[in-house]
């Protein structure tokens, strides 16, 4: 009977020594962290296109008012509103009659001071050539002379007469200054016309090719300037500048970049930059709003980080989630210099090698422990 009961306690024993060991391997796993699954990626530097990227707005290239140079009736429009036009086309027709009429007038002026001419010319040569034999005196001749040189005067003033009053009449027909676009008329047949008025008639404005002014804080502008300096040196060329339509359109045409203002607007402390673009299909407008990125050159060895990746603080401070060597996430502070398409271009913070986290940002904190998925190492 002792002996059986010996057994038994033994086999107690045994089985509860295993149970013992059974639930502390159990409470360790269960201790022990799960790795969360990340996707995520390893920096790898690349050469990167830099640019900086400023708000503007589009400029007719040329622009010309349409106004008259002389008062009358206006007899008829000749152009279709919107139409293009070209420099010396003619626009409106001024009623010519009075102008006609001034004309002939001055024309018969001019014809009768010739007159005069000819006859005070041939008096003043009769009296001279009476001078030596006595017939006549030298005041004479002096009045004969003087009556010479005054129908030449009145011969001149009568000519001048004739081309003003033909320039009058050619500026009834009122032609286009430059070549573009035509918008619409602001005046319709029968209006009375004045000579250099306030009010246009109609605008012409050259699209092809355009400007954009663009605006820089002064503030900024000092490393702006050089940066397009060193470009320039480099490349032997103006910077080239693109522009954005919308958030995804690009235009298609790249444009120049020419001068800036030579003054600080005392308003916004701003400073304006023009670039010409091509516009062969009228596709910008003058007074569109549109974001232009002025190429600087390239960066070597940049490092891109999708937008994605990217976190802010209350502060406002740039961070992404970094996956250390042992496989625990790290939080880094990053400084962005550049958008690069879906990327930011990071110039501090970050260094070749690092691999940043790019998916489940929601299901880890620093420290966590994770396991990342494979995934391309580009940004």
């Amino acid at each position: 009977m002792k002996a059986k009961t010996l057994v038994a306690l033994t086999i107690v024993a045994t089985l509860g020594l295993s149970g013992c060991e059974q639930s502390g391997e159990q409470a360790q796993t269960q201790s022990a962290p799960s790795a969360v699954e990340v996707e995520a990626y390893q920096l790898q530097p690349q050469t990167v296109m830099q640019h900086t990227e400023l708000v503007g707005r589009t400029v007719d290239f040329r622009q010309a008012e349409i106004r008259p140079q002389v008062s009358g009736i206006l007899q008829s429009r000749l152009f279709d509103e919107g139409q293009m036009v070209e420099k010396g086309d003619l626009l409106y027709r001024i009623d010519p009659a009075p102008f006609e009429a001034a004309l002939a007038s001055a024309k018969a002026s001019l014809a009768k001071a010739e007159a005069a001419v000819k006859n005070t010319t041939a008096r003043a040569k009769r009296i001279k050539s009476l001078l030596g034999t006595n017939s006549v005196s030298q005041q004479d001749f002096d009045d004969a002379d003087a009556q010479r040189l005054g129908a030449q005067a009145d011969l001149a003033a009568a000519k001048a007469a004739v081309l003003s009053a033909q320039i009058n009449l050619d500026y009834t027909g009122i032609r286009a200054p430059i070549s573009g676009q035509i918008g619409r008329s602001l005046v319709t047949e029968g209006a009375l016309l004045t000579a250099n008025q306030g009010n246009e008639l109609a605008t012409i404005r050259q699209l092809d090719p355009i400007y954009v002014d663009m605006t820089k804080a002064a503030s900024k502008l000092a490393s702006l300037r050089q940066a397009i300096t060193t470009n320039a040196s480099n490349t032997g060329v103006a910077p080239a500048v693109q522009l954005k339509l919308d958030e995804q359109l690009w235009y298609g045409h790249s444009g120049e970049l020419q001068f800036s203002e030579v003054s600080v607007d005392p308003s916004t402390s701003m400073v304006t930059m023009r670039a010409v673009f091509p516009n062969p299909d009228g596709e910008l407008l003058p007074g569109m709003f549109v974001r232009a990125q002025v190429e600087l050159g390239n960066i070597d060895n940049g490092l891109l980080v999708p937008q994605k990746s990217v976190v802010r603080t209350p502060k406002g401070e740039a961070t992404v989630m970094v996956v250390n060597s042992e496989n625990t996430i790290e939080v880094r502070v990053v400084e962005l210099a550049q958008q690069v398409d879906q990327s930011w271009l990071v110039s501090k913070g970050l260094k070749a090698g690092d691999t940043v986290v790019t998916s489940g940002l929601q299901k880890i904190r620093p420290g966590a422990l994770v396991k990342v998925t494979n995934k391309p190492s580009e940004a």
